[in-house]
């Protein structure tokens, strides 16, 4: 299977499966000389972990990442980054495979089984494998070493979105996202979603979920047009997340209902030597080219494919058959997305730092 890498000249490579005895992934082109210690990784990591609250799968991961190359402690007791490649691991240990072992020759409906065993011809059906969200553990921890690389970007997510339940952005506080287990900026929806997704979780269905991620002081100049263009690569990052099915920078899809001059980011003199935008309609970005305001991601996630519902299917045999899928699933899969997309937003800034940094100076 190829294609499991990303990123130019900040680049990770990630590997393991679902069940595995461990999940990792290699960071190669981070600089020298940066502080980095497990620590430093280890609280994206706690933020993502399964088994936080009754709204996420009960696996029990602690998820705790080794360093295993690419630092060295230097004379004054310091751990820095070596210029070498980061080899990173995570062990799994809190699989069960057999909960799966009933739909070892059936197509879960909504997942990757058919897709993977036709292009493949062999299918990893303990958890979906590669195709499982588990491998999205090893992103959270390369996005860590991401932000040691752009140290002034500040990268915050929220989710915005329940099912039809969205927030209001007039309550808008990022305080509020570490309080509740939504990672919502608006407690008078978080404690509605909390009602609302009880009754899909007891259902034994699920619901999907719209993720913002905002960055903050990024620099003016990253990306390059025509087939670099920073919104572009973001776009890809984000849309390679698992079960995302769209994403939109700044007004997104709106902007189509908005006339020229609603849509457009007026300009005044700022402060220092660039101009002060008096809108933020394109999310950050000109041209494919970051304007220095706040980059604004969204991205869709859809609903968790393996619920207790009974579906119709059928067999690698070619036999219809029904399916339900036992084990233990996000009732909402999009909370635990919220990290995972600061992280890919991280890891894509650090690569444009880099890049910019070496065509320009």
């Amino acid at each position: 299977m190829s294609h499991n890498s990303f990123g130019h000249l900040f680049r990770v490579t990630t590997w393991g499966e679902s069940h595995g005895p461990a999940i990792g992934c290699v960071v190669d082109g981070c600089p020298p000389l940066i502080p980095l210690t497990e620590d430093d990784i280890q609280g994206f990591m706690d933020k993502r972990k399964p088994g936080q609250s009754r709204f996420t799968t009960q696996r029990r991961e602690p998820d705790q990442v080794k360093i295993l190359s690419g630092v060295m402690i230097d004379e004054d007791g310091i751990q820095k980054t070596t210029g070498t490649p980061i080899s990173l691991l995570v062990e799994n240990t809190d699989q069960r495979s057999k909960d799966y072992s009933e739909i070892k020759d059936r197509y879960r409906p909504g997942h990757a089984d058919y897709t993977y065993d036709a292009k493949y011809g062999i299918r990893d059906y303990r958890g979906g494998g590669r195709s499982s969200a588990r491998e999205t553990a090893m992103r959270v921890a390369a996005g860590a070493v991401a932000r040691k690389v752009i140290p002034d970007v500040r990268i915050r997510a929220a989710l915005v979105q329940i099912g039809p339940h969205k927030i209001n952005r007039d309550n808008w506080d990022w305080d509020q996202v570490d309080l509740n287990p939504f990672f919502c900026p608006d407690a008078a929806a978080a404690e509605l979603w909390a009602d609302y997704l009880d009754g899909i979780r007891k259902a034994g269905s699920s619901v999907g979920a719209v993720v913002e991620v905002v960055a903050e002081n990024v620099p003016v100049g990253l990306g390059a047009p025509i087939y670099g263009k920073l919104d572009t690569e973001i776009s890809a990052a984000l849309m390679s997340i698992n079960a995302v099915k769209g994403v939109e920078i700044g007004n997104g899809f709106e902007a189509a209902e908005l006339t020229g001059e609603e849509n457009a980011d007026e300009m005044r003199l700022g402060n220092g030597s660039r101009p002060r935008f008096l809108s933020n309609n394109a999310g950050g970005i000109l041209g494919g080219i970051s304007n220095g305001d706040p980059i604004v991601a969204r991205f869709a996630v859809k609903p968790t494919s393996s619920i207790l519902t009974t579906r119709q299917s059928v067999t690698r045999q070619g036999e219809e058959v029904d399916v339900m899928t036992k084990g233990r699933h996000d009732p909402c899969v999009g909370i635990r997305a919220v990290p995972v997309g600061e992280a890919m937003v991280a890891c894509t800034l650090a690569d444009h730092f880099l890049r910019h940094r070496g065509q320009i100076g």
